[in-house]
């Protein structure tokens, strides 16, 4: 086996996914943009003996929550514990495994942490206080921040669009290019009207961010889209706002009472106070987080939706240089929006704004197997352009890839096995094996390595289309060996096929314990093997012969299918 596709051992990786606002509840969308594809990452890290902290936690400031709040009748920090712990519910239903999940309001580090970075910038000379045009709604008295407002783009015309960006093209709206805005609190057209903010000019950045562009893992559409960003040019951006909840603006100035800081200010730096509450609960302080976020010798990863590539991949790139002390990340992984269409609808982007959205809460307590979801997800991921989320067709892939292509393949042939040769893996003279058997162990090995390359290239779709490819394979291989029938004639050649093809389904538990955890444990549970235990190369290098086997229950039920 080749071992130049395997990571370098000793690897310090830290892995975050993108802080979800604290008004509502995960839906088919942010997981296979976000959070599935980091969690796959992590796993398959994990399995290699990377040293890995995953880390997320929800963004409750802000005027989303505070609008949330307002809708509900409760306090934004009632709003925000609400839905932290329901968010923390669907993402452990679906296997999501963080090793914290925090929120910016909840954090006891956070407030500081915010606050300090703030005053480092301020002290250099980064921030210019200065009067600002700002939409107001004079019904209610009050400065409307971006998404208290609504209006059509000034860039592609496409309406009801928040004050901050447009979905469609993505461009950055402001007082200027946001048309016929409108207050979303008294619902009437918003006037322009003078207030002091503290600006980060982020054109001064424009440098830092190539050279950062040039190195860092990023998506070929990612690193398009930041460079004609670029090519525009950049431009100051209040990081600061006139709203009530939030962390208030750490400066002696009269002007600064009653500001709190822009919330996609203090978001991204909840990856750093996060990281500083895991390694306290952890017991080891803040010289260990220093060693995630100050040290040379680890990587960062941030996992995003496409509408965050701006606040990741420009701002935060700008206030990390600015900051001084703490590393840029290593990669920022970018998935596209997944649209959705129901069986006869039309494709519709999904929203939870829109009211078209299938949420996780609801997908588990009806009953959904979360590995089928993690599966379909992750085999029309967005990786490179938009996808389309289809009931229909994750109900199809889960009854041909996973009921039968791979659950069927596990069930008869550990229950064929068990029932002809007994309760563990035949063992085997390796000088009976034929063309054929060797050629099944060199896909395995081929599987493999073009599945780790992948993995290592954050290509999770690709990785996942090649482990099922050598499924396939291992099912044409039984076809053609047909054990059923040599068993009648040649029991010793029955064997060679069964040991073969145990080592080859063996292999693809390991493999897909990343993408399927809950399936794939059965799998190498069937073996004797403790799937917590199991290492990545495992899928290759695992000594099978003799070991005890086990029927795994049925992997995957089919969907309108009686239960077994």
């Amino acid at each position: 086996m080749s071992t130049n596709v395997l990571p370098p051992k000793n690897r310090k990786v830290l892995v975050t996914a993108a802080l979800p606002y604290s008004n509502n509840r995960p839906h088919v969308g942010h997981l296979g943009g976000a959070y599935i594809p980091a969690d796959t990452y992590v796993r398959y890290l994990r399995m290699t003996g990377a040293d890995v902290r995953f880390v997320c936690g929800s963004d409750d400031h802000g005027v989303a929550l505070m609008i949330t709040a307002e809708k509900e009748g409760r306090s934004p920090a009632e709003v925000a514990n609400y839905y932290r712990e329901k968010q923390g519910q669907d993402f452990a239903g679906m296997g999501i495994s963080f090793d914290i999940y925090s929120g910016t309001s909840t954090c006891p580090l956070h407030h500081k942490e915010s606050q300090q970075f703030f005053k480092s910038m301020f002290d250099k000379g980064f921030f210019e206080k200065q009067s600002s045009r700002q939409f107001f709604d004079e019904a209610r008295s009050a400065f409307l921040p971006d998404r208290y407002v609504k209006g059509e783009c000034g860039f592609c015309g496409t309406a009801d669009q928040n004050g901050d960006q447009c979905e469609n093209c993505g461009k950055i709206l402001d007082v200027d290019s946001l048309k016929n805005a409108r207050s979303t609190l008294s619902g009437e057209l918003a006037v322009v009207k003078e207030t002091v903010h503290w600006f980060l000019d982020l054109s001064k950045f424009g440098a830092q961010v190539e050279r950062w562009l040039e190195t860092a893992k990023v998506r070929e559409q990612t690193k398009a889209y930041v460079k004609g960003l670029l090519s525009t040019g950049l431009v100051k951006r209040a990081m600061t706002r006139d709203i009530s909840w939030g962390i208030p603006v750490p400066l002696d100035d009269a002007e600064a009472k009653g500001k709190v800081l822009y919330v996609w200010f203090d978001a991204p730096i909840g990856y750093v106070s996060f990281t500083k509450e895991l390694c306290e609960r952890e017991g080891s302080g803040a010289a260990a987080a220093d060693a995630w976020w100050r040290s040379k010798d680890a990587e960062v990863y941030h996992f995003i939706g496409e509408d965050n590539t701006v606040f990741h991949c420009i701002i935060w790139i700008a206030m990390l240089s600015a900051e001084g002390s703490m590393r840029l990340p290593d990669g920022v992984i970018v998935n596209h929006f997944f649209n959705m269409q129901v069986p006869g609808g039309a494709v519709e982007k999904i929203s939870k704004s829109r009211g078209t959205a299938v949420w996780i809460g609801d997908y588990l307590e009806a009953g959904g197997d979360p590995d089928s979801l993690r599966y379909y997800l992750t085999s029309i991921a967005s990786e490179k352009a938009r996808s389309v989320y289809k009931p229909d067709d994750l109900e199809h892939r889960h009854n041909g890839e996973l009921a039968d292509t791979l659950g069927n393949l596990v069930n008869r042939i550990t229950s064929f096995t068990i029932k002809h040769c007994g309760p563990s893996v035949p063992e085997v003279d390796e000088s009976k094996l034929a063309d054929v058997d060797r050629a099944l162990d060199s896909s395995l090995r081929s599987a493999f390595e073009d599945a780790t390359r992948e993995l290592e290239g954050h290509s999770f779709k690709a990785a996942l289309e090649r482990i099922m490819e050598f499924a396939r394979q291992c099912n044409k291989y039984v076809d053609e060996k047909a054990p059923w029938t040599s068993r009648k004639t040649d029991m010793e050649a029955t064997k060679v096929t069964l040991a073969c093809v145990l080592r080859a389904i063996h292999g693809l538990g390991v493999m897909l314990l990343p993408f399927i955890p809950n399936a794939a444990a059965k799998i190498v549970s069937a073996f004797g093997r403790e799937p917590s235990q199991a290492r990545w190369v495992d899928a290759v290098e695992a000594r099978l012969g003799g070991a005890p086997l086990s029927q795994p229950p049925i992997l995957f039920q089919k969907i309108g299918a009686p239960k077994q």
